[in-house]
């Protein structure tokens, strides 16, 4: 019941905010209704953007970063990443649940966190999907999530500068300013 509210909320939030803000935003693809098996495969990390600093320096360490998604038993997808950090490779895995009676994806061993699929509309890329993470915020009296961001990813590991100009530019005019795009100068790692 609580999600069906706060994506009610979203909504319409979203729909006032860009009737006054002629900003594009991409379209929700509600992880309870889409079609998993257009999403399985593999998906190369582009870029990241949100409100504050604080949310993307994770990623300012990566030369590239890369991951499979497969979906396993019992609407639950697996995401088995790969990341070059320096001269090492680091792997690492997630697993996303998908309820029936929700439109985002559950992070295991994160309930707080909401997880958010968009059609990669607000890059112009339509071989790009979105990712957002929202955490709420750590205290009552916090008026701001305590996470919010944007990443792009894309099926080639080579897409054009364009794509990433045109998110980089939605996002900016959106009032996130603070983004991170790995270098992507060294090998992938396998």
């Amino acid at each position: 019941m609580w999600f069906k509210v706060w994506t009610f909320f979203l909504s319409l939030y979203n729909f006032l905010y860009n009737s006054i803000v002629p900003c594009t935003y991409g379209e929700l693809l509600a992880a309870n209704q889409i079609d998993h098996q257009q999403y399985l495969g593999k998906w190369y990390f582009k870029t990241a953007v949100s409100h504050r600093e604080d949310d993307i320096r994770i990623f300012r360490s990566l030369d590239n970063l890369w991951f499979t998604m497969e979906k396993t038993a019992n609407d639950t997808l697996l995401l088995t990443g790969r990341s070059r950090i320096a001269d090492d490779c680091v792997k690492q895995t997630w697993t996303y649940r998908i309820h029936p009676d929700r439109d985002d994806m559950e992070l295991e061993g994160k309930p707080k966190r909401r997880n958010l699929l968009w059609s990669g509309k607000w890059a112009n890329c339509p071989e790009c999907i979105i990712l957002q993470e929202i955490e709420p915020p750590l205290s009552p009296t916090d008026s701001k999530d305590s996470l919010a961001r944007f990443m792009l990813y894309a099926r080639q590991k080579d897409v054009s500068t364009d794509v990433v100009t045109a998110f980089l530019d939605n996002a900016a005019c959106n009032d996130m300013k603070e983004s991170v795009t790995p270098p992507q100068e060294k090998e992938f790692c396998t």
